[in-house]
């Protein structure tokens, strides 16, 4: 990161803390400069980056201020801790139905899972693969298809030090996306009519993993802020026979929530005294906002039991479906098991993402796609707020880009779905993400597209249908 790239961030998280407020002047030029003991260019770099990112403006012989943000009435939505209870789990069909349209272009699409492909280098990634097969020995092709691309192993334990993860190689699996690396890892400790833990709400394809491995869902209840449940997992593991947890201890889909140091050093003092393994899903990692990625849960693994999964296509290139595992004690399951299934993810598209890792620009790109998605969030908020009714609720988290909406109680998200539909617009409603199809009236939606005229429109709509309740 260059020396004004990294005096905007700190300027800019210096805004999100509310150290510098809306309407506030900031230092000038030459007081910023003093100050902070960079240059003078410096700072001017800094301030231009901060003003095209929506941060703060400049006015006309007065200097730069905070760019006063929209206001956002909307409450945060509260913890709805349900009765627990193990539940067979049959979403499928309703996860089909409600996703169905969603390969039209014409429809604005709100209920993805995926940002706009418009944001990732896909013709950099395009050249990375030329280069890459231009280089790979021939016996790389077979070679590689066991234990993985080398270079891309490296490259991804490279990026795990960088959160306090110190991984051998040969515990990193690499994996057809995240969702083979998750499912290989539930396989690999569990068998069908096992209970296992995972969050409520929860992502609508843990449900459906659980749906056809034929496992029992144990939901705990999620924090819209700060995460899981503690008291009520340690209740669960106490009374139930739970086999795995699968969670996401940072930017939770569909909450957004992340758990602080603290709760995620409990959670692993409560997984090691009962002795359950963790399916920690941390397909999100690299999208947070702000200077300092939040820590997983792995990074205080010392037994073993955490199978921390990732993936690049949330913030890279979704296409390829390249993730990975790092299984813990249980690598060695894991791998076998993908040698007796997929045998391996392309091995081109491997050493395509390993060439980007270490030549591309990587960091580059994250930074710039970090920041669009927070500018659009908060575009995404200041519309709802504009024109959403009353009573609606909404999460703010610190990366990622959905949000979760929780709507007054007489909407059914379902038929607010069809509705949308109707009408070009597709969102996420909330019972695809539960069990036993509870969150009726609460709904997830996409702000990783492009910020425009026709966005606004669509919130306008979905904010006349909501009031027809």
């Amino acid at each position: 990161m260059k020396r004004y790239e990294q005096f905007a961030e700190r300027i800019a998280e210096l805004i999100r803390s509310g150290v510098l407020s809306p309407g506030q002047k900031t230092p000038s030029v030459r007081q910023a400069a003093q100050r902070y003991g960079v240059s003078l260019s410096t700072v001017f770099e800094a301030y231009y980056l901060l003003e095209s990112r929506g941060l703060i403006m400049a006015r006309p012989r007065s200097g730069y201020y905070v760019r006063e943000r929209a206001q956002h009435p909307l409450p945060e939505p509260a913890l709805t801790a349900p009765q627990v209870q193990t539940s067979d789990v049959d979403v499928s069909e309703l996860v089909f139905s409600v996703f169905g349209s969603l390969k039209d272009p014409d429809i604005v699409p709100f209920g993805s899972a995926f940002p706009s492909p418009d944001l990732f280098p896909l013709a950099r990634l395009a050249r990375s693969m030329t280069h890459a097969l231009r280089n790979l020995p021939p016996a790389a092709i077979v070679a590689e298809m066991t234990e993985g691309n080398a270079g891309l192993r490296r490259q991804i334990a490279l990026r795990y030090t960088g959160c306090g993860v110190h991984l051998p190689l040969e515990e990193l699996v690499i994996t057809s996306g995240a969702m083979e690396a998750l499912n290989l890892c539930l396989q690999c400790v569990t068998v069908p009519g096992d209970l296992v833990a995972i969050e409520a709400p929860a992502f609508y394809a843990t449900l459906q993993v659980l749906e056809r491995l034929k496992l029992k869902a144990v939901e705990i209840p999620v924090h819209p802020r700060d995460g899981m449940d503690l008291t009520c997992l340690e209740d669960s593991l106490q009374r139930l026979p739970v086999k795995a947890c699968w969670f996401m201890s940072s930017l939770q889909n569909p909450l957004g929530a992340s758990m602080g140091d603290e709760k995620k050093q409990a959670l692993y003092d409560l997984l090691v005294r009962h002795q359950v393994p963790m399916i920690e899903d941390d397909v999100y990692a690299e999208l947070y906002f702000g200077d300092r990625p939040p820590r997983p849960v792995k990074s205080l693994d010392r037994e073993g039991l955490v199978m921390h999964c990732g993936s690049f296509s949330k913030c890279l290139a979704p296409g390829y479906r390249i993730g990975w595992v790092a299984g813990g004690r249980f690598a060695e399951a894991i791998q076998r098991l993908k040698l007796m299934t997929t045998i391996s993810p392309s091995v081109p598209a491997q050493a395509a993402i390993a060439d980007y890792l270490q030549h591309g620009g990587y960091d580059r790109h994250l930074r710039k796609l970090r920041h669009v998605l927070e500018s659009q969030q908060e575009s995404m908020l200041a519309s709802a707020a504009r024109h959403f009714p009353e009573g609606t609720r909404v999460t703010r988290p610190m990366g990622g880009y959905l949000l979760w909406f929780e709507f007054p109680e007489p909407v059914d998200s379902l038929q607010l779905c069809r509705q949308a539909l109707a009408q070009g617009i597709s969102l996420a409603p909330g019972p695809i993400f539960s069990a036993t199809r509870r969150f009726r009236n609460c709904a997830r939606l996409n702000y990783g597209y492009p910020w425009d005229e026709r966005s606004e429109q669509a919130m306008v709509v979905l904010g006349r249908l909501l009031g027809e309740f």
